[in-house]
């Protein structure tokens, strides 16, 4: 059997898709490209309007192409609007998220057959392996559907991810992500002690030549340990995702963000601090109801200031069910587009400005794309001047236009 995955969305459907990738490859499966495929599984992001569409045109773009293939479809879209994903042509399947661990057992038994083979770095062009820790989420941001799609938090066993941890080394993985959908409140709903600060001690003492990324983390989830805890161990990348949303306390308060821009500011100035050459992201939303200019000024005004090193920006479009989409009044379309271009320019100034203060640096690295380019700890992607094998640790010298060279 033929095989081929194609996922949409946030890192924790990365790590989703990883789990489903194993289950068929221990079961012999072969990969392929969904047009050769003898199934596609599509795993579907809804975050969006644009998320919904793209999975829906991808769906039907593969049925064209491939007009005998089954294809499998999960995600939040699916779990969302089933009946509108079961219709679209050759799906043969909609697995909910609270079913995706299962299914590949469910739908084509056990496992571990004599011709299958588990992943490692390299498999299907990856180096780095993502790990989900958690999923599901308390929260009750008001434009946010995903704890209708995903569920409360649950957390996995620290002592689970720990074996998992131990398994992917094994396996060659010598990057780690880690990653849940509020990642923050790991451990929470377990009663045993567990915690986000308990497991990223474990990972920042773990006994090998392993880096482990923290994903995304909400600001009120990072503590001045966690930034403690990174700044102190060469196992825990200098790197940060803080979701900042928007620049404006009225605005927070409306999309019922737990922070507020004060906090924010704080917090990114500790981490700067403790660690000042960090990569620092961000998510931002443009055209929330009710944003007018001068909320709108905070926010720009606000990124102008503040010392990230890169942006992700979200035009904000109504997801039904939330509170946000009753919202009033509607910010024009043209009106959100012109706001997140000016978003995304200032998030381009970020990253430049960011590259240029590393240039010269010495730092440490795994190469990835066949060994063509280097990742840095603190999230620099850059052009090898001399090719190395895949997923090795190299020490490198950062030049200019996203290069690098090695360095003795």
């Amino acid at each position: 059997m033929k095989y081929a995955l194609v996922t949409f969305g946030c890192r924790v459907n990365q790590a989703d898709s990883l789990v489903i990738e194993d289950g068929l490859r221990s079961r012999g499966a072969l990969a392929a490209s969904p047009e050769e495929a003898d199934i596609v599984v599509v795993n579907t992001c809804s975050v969006t309007a644009s998320a919904d569409q793209a999975a829906r045109q991808t769906i039907r773009r593969i049925a064209r192409l491939n007009p005998e293939v089954r294809v499998i479809v999960t995600g939040c879209y699916a779990t969302r609007q089933p009946a509108d994903v079961s219709a679209l042509p050759n799906v043969v399947r909609v697995v909910a998220n609270d079913e995706k661990d299962e299914f590949v057992a469910s739908m084509f038994g056990d496992g571990d057959g004599p011709c299958g083979h588990s992943l490692a770095p390299g498999v299907a062009g990856r180096t780095a392996l993502t790990l989900r820790v958690q999923t599901g989420c308390d929260e009750a941001c008001s434009y946010c559907i995903i704890p209708r799609t995903r569920g409360t938090g649950r957390s996995r066993p620290l002592s689970a991810v720990l074996d998992d941890v131990r398994r992917a080394v094994d396996a060659g993985y010598k990057e780690i992500a880690i990653t849940g959908v509020h990642l923050g409140s790991y451990g929470r709903d377990l009663d045993d002690g567990s915690s986000l600060s308990r497991l990223v001690a474990a990972l920042g003492d773990w006994n090998g030549d392993v880096l482990f990324r923290i994903s995304s983390l909400e600001p009120m989830d990072c503590t001045p340990e966690i930034v403690d805890m990174v700044a102190g161990s060469a196992r825990l990348a200098p790197h940060f995702h803080l979701p900042l949303q928007h620049g404006c306390e009225e605005m927070l308060r409306a999309m019922r963000r737990p922070y507020t821009p004060a906090f924010y500011r704080g917090l990114i100035e500790r981490v700067r601090t403790a660690l000042p050459d960090a990569a620092i992201g961000s998510d931002i939303i443009v055209g929330f109801p009710g944003e007018n200019d001068a909320h709108f000024e905070e926010l720009r005004a606000m990124l102008e200031a503040l010392p990230l090193t890169h942006l992700h920006v979200f035009p904000y479009s109504d997801r039904p069910g939330t509170e946000a989409s009753r919202m009033l009044p509607k910010v024009d379309g043209r009106v959100i587009r012109e706001r997140g271009r000016v978003v995304r320019e200032i998030g381009e100034r970020m990253s430049h400005r960011f590259k240029a203060s590393q240039q010269g640096r010495r730092l440490r690295g795994l190469t990835v794309d066949d060994g063509q380019s280097v990742v840095t700890g603190n999230f620099l992607k850059l052009r090898l001047n001399v090719r190395q094998g895949r997923n090795e640790w190299v020490d490198i010298r950062v030049e200019g236009e996203g290069r690098a060279t090695l360095s003795s």
